[in-house]
């Protein structure tokens, strides 16, 4: 019996790459289009898991497991959004200038017959106190558009990170030890 036959949920660059790093080359991407707006009162942890979960449902496939994942940058109870203009990106970076925040990465793997599978990671993030020089050198290198709270770890905003508790992977959107612990045990053949 062959591996099994994954799908991608997600359009994202980063995750493509990180899900390569475990050796799955996804057979097809289908983004998932959902409304990502959170609900009244909604907790960041439940809200996380319910978008990995929504994603996976709205890309479901006869044809193979389909990995979704979600990432939620959070202060406190506070969701943040993901930036889609400069304004909100420096709210966010000011808001989380010289503060810990939480990044919680959720991945949801939902199987050919309909059943589902998640993990969550919580990985604490550490900004060292920005200046506001640093805060509009950031904005002008573009890197934060469309990121979750306002800033990728990925790129040069990593320089402004004092301390990262957890999984550096997870803060760039898929948690690589959770996504491989699903996947194995859906039979996929990850070393």
């Amino acid at each position: 019996m062959g591996q099994p036959t994954l799908i991608l949920a997600s359009a994202s660059p980063r995750r493509r790459e990180l899900i390569a790093r475990l050796g799955v080359e996804p057979a097809a991407i289908n983004p998932a289009d959902i409304d990502e707006t959170p609900h009244t009162d909604e907790l960041p942890r439940d809200y996380a898991r319910r978008m990995a979960r929504e994603k996976a449902e709205a890309a479901a496939s006869d044809d193979g497991h389909v990995l979704a994942g979600d990432t939620v940058v959070c202060a406190g109870r506070r969701i943040l959004p993901k930036a889609e203009d400069e304004a909100t990106a420096r709210r966010c970076l000011e808001l989380l200038s010289g503060r810990r925040h939480r990044v919680l990465s959720a991945v949801a793997l939902r199987a050919p017959d309909g059943s589902l599978r998640e993990r969550l990671n919580e990985t604490v993030v550490i900004f060292k106190r920005l200046s506001r020089e640093e805060i509009d050198a950031y904005l002008a290198s573009g890197e934060w558009e469309g990121k979750a709270g306002g800033y990728a770890i990925q790129g040069i905003a990593e320089g402004l990170i004092r301390r990262i508790q957890g999984s550096h992977s997870g803060v760039v959107g898929l948690p690589l030890y959770e996504t491989r612990t699903l996947l194995k045990s859906a039979g996929f053949d990850i070393a």
